[in-house]
C-alpha cells in the first residue's frame, strides 16, 4: 500500500524505513530542506532505557515551586495567558501521583527496551555509522539527598528487567575517570552497562539515504496544510509545495510524526492530542583535551544535564521550559550548561567555542507517546515523545509499521486504537 509520512525527524524516517522494508510504497514530506533539521539535530544523545521516570513524578510539583522564576532552572515552567498550556500543565499535575508514575514509567521502560533493541537489529543489518558508543550510561550524583532515593528507581528498573546497579563514587570514578576531577563532590552514581549513546542528527540523516535506496520518497520544502477527512476517513493530506502551489495527495495509510506541530495539523481532521513543546538547549564544545573528556554516557543528576562523546566532540544537553513554540535561544540557558560541563571536566575545552542549540520536545503530560491508530480510519499517530525520541525512535518506527500490517508489535505498550491495555 501507499502510505504518507509527515514528518523527517528520527522519528519520521524510522517509521519510513520499517514501512519501506515492509514492501509499501513510502512518501515522507518535511518542511525543512533535509532530515532531522529540527528536534532531531542537536539532542542529548543518549539512548537511556533507564531514564524511564517520567517528568511528572511526586517531586516534580514541588521543583517546580522552588524553580519558578530562575532562568538557570533545569524545568522552568513559563505561565503564560494560554489556555493549551494551562490545560496541559493541570493534566501534567495529574500525572504526578505515585500510581501513574509507576504505570508510565513502566511504558517507558518496556518500549526503550523493545526500541533499543530494534535499533542494534538495524545497526547490525545496515552497518550504520553515527559516532555511537556502547559503553552504557552512568548517572553520578554530588547531593546525598537525592542518591538515597536513588535506589527505590534503580530497584522498579532491575524488576522490570532493566540492569541499573547502584556503585559508590570511586566505582563510578573507575568506570569513567574523565569525573577524577570532581571526586570529591561525588556520592555516588546508578550504572546502566546495556544504554548507549550517539548522534541522532548522523542517524537520521544516514537512515534517510538508506530509506531512499529503498525507494522512500522525500519531498523536502513542502508545507503540510491540512488533513482531508470525510465520514471518519482520511481523504488526503494538502500541502503547499517549493514553488507554492496548493496540492492534495491521497494514500492508504497516514503516518503523523510532526513532533510538537502533530496537535495543529490534527485538530483538522477532528482529532485531539494533548500534546505541548517543551523547550531544551544543549551545547556542542570541541573536545581540545582527549584525556579529559568522558567516552561513557554521562547524566548529572543535580543539574539534569547529561554528556556524550560524539568523536572529537561533546555534546551537554539539558533544561527543559515550558514555554510556548518559540525558538529564541535563551543564552543564559546555554551558558549555564557551558559552565556545568566545564566544572565537571575543566580543561577539556573552551566556553567561547560553544555552538548553542535549542528544540522543542514533543511532549505529552505522562511523557508515554502517542503511538497507533486515531479515531480516523487511515491516519495513524507516531508523536509525542518528549525527551525521548532518540531513545524511542527504532522501536515506534517498528511498531507503526506492524499495526498499519495488521499485526500487533511485539511489544507490551498502550498503543492506540489496539486491543493492548
Amino acid at each position: 500500500m501507499k502510505v504518507i509520512v509527515m514528518g523527517a525527524g528520527v522519528i519520521g524516517v524510522a517509521s519510513a524505513w520499517y514501512l519501506a522494508r515492509a514492501g509499501h510504497e513510502v512518501v515522507v514530506l518535511e518542511r525543512n530542506a533535509g532530515a532531522a533539521r529540527e528536534t532531531s539535530f542537536g539532542n542529548g544523545g543518549q539512548i537511556s532505557v533507564i531514564h524511564a521516570e517520567p517528568w511528572a513524578n511526586p517531586a516534580a510539583p514541588w521543583k517546580l515551586l522552588r524553580w519558578l522564576g530562575k532562568e538557570d532552572a533545569p524545568l522552568l515552567f513559563r505561565l503564560r495567558a494560554d489556555a493549551a498550556q494551562w490545560s496541559w500543565g493541570l493534566k501534567f499535575l495529574g500525572e504526578c501521583t505515585s500510581a501513574r508514575t509507576r504505570h508510565n514509567t513502566v511504558q517507558l521502560l518496556r518500549l526503550g527496551l523493545y526500541s533499543r533493541e530494534s535499533l542494534q537489529a538495524l545497526r547490525a543489518e545496515t552497518g550504520i555509522e553515527y559516532d555511537h558508543l556502547e559503553r552504557g550510561i552512568l548517572q553520578y550524583f554530588t547531593s546525598e539527598k537525592e542518591f538515597a532515593k536513588a535506589d527505590g528507581g534503580a530497584q522498579l528498573m532491575r524488576e522490570l528487567g532493566c540492569e541499573r546497579l547502584l556503585i559508590d563514587a570511586d566505582e563510578a570514578v573507575r568506570i569513567e575517570p574523565a569525573l577524577a576531577q570532581i571526586r570529591p563532590q561525588l556520592v555516588g552514581a546508578t550504572y546502566s552497562r546495556a544504554d548507549e549513546s550517539g548522534d541522532v542528527y548522523l542517524f537520521t540523516t544516514r537512515l534517510a539515504e538508506r530509506c531512499a535506496a529503498l525507494g522512500v520518497q522525500f519531498r523536502y520544502g513542502v508545507r503540510i496544510q491540512r488533513l482531508h477527512a470525510e465520514g471518519g476517513r482520511m481523504r488526503g493530506v494538502e500541502y503547499a509545495d517549493e514553488s507554492g502551489a496548493y496540492q492534495v495527495e491521497k494514500a492508504d495509510a497516514y503516518v503523523l510524526a510532526l513532533g510538537s506541530f502533530s496537535p495543529q495539523l490534527a485538530r483538522t481532521a477532528g482529532v485531539d492530542l494533548d500534546i505541548f513543546p517543551v523547550k531544551g538547549y544543549s551545547v556542542t564544545l570541541p573536545v581540545l583535551e582527549p584525556a579529559l573528556a568522558p567516552t561513557v554516557c554521562l547524566t548529572d543528576e543535580e543539574h539534569k544535564v547529561v554528556f556524550s562523546r560524539f568523536g572529537d566532540r561533546l555534546r551537554a544537553a539539558g533544561t527543559a521550559e515550558i514555554n510556548s513554540y518559540s525558538m529564541e535561544l535563551n543564552r543564559v540557558r546555554c551558558e549555564a550548561i557551558v559552565r556545568r560541563t566545564l566544572d565537571v571536566f575543566p580543561g577539556v575545552s573552551r566556553a567561547e567555542l560553544a555552538q548553542y542549540w535549542t528544540g522543542l520536545r514533543p511532549s505529552t503530560p505522562s511523557n508515554v507517546p502517542y503511538i497507533g491508530r486515531s479515531k480516523v480510519e487511515g491516519l495513524y499517530l507516531n508523536t509525542g515523545h518528549g525527551t525521548l525520541g532518540w531513545t524511542h525512535g527504532c522501536g515506534s518506527g517498528r511498531a507503526i509499521a506492524d499495526i498499519i500490517d495488521g499485526r500487533q508489535p511485539d511489544c507490551d505498550f498502550a498503543f492506540c486504537g489496539t486491543d493492548q491495555p
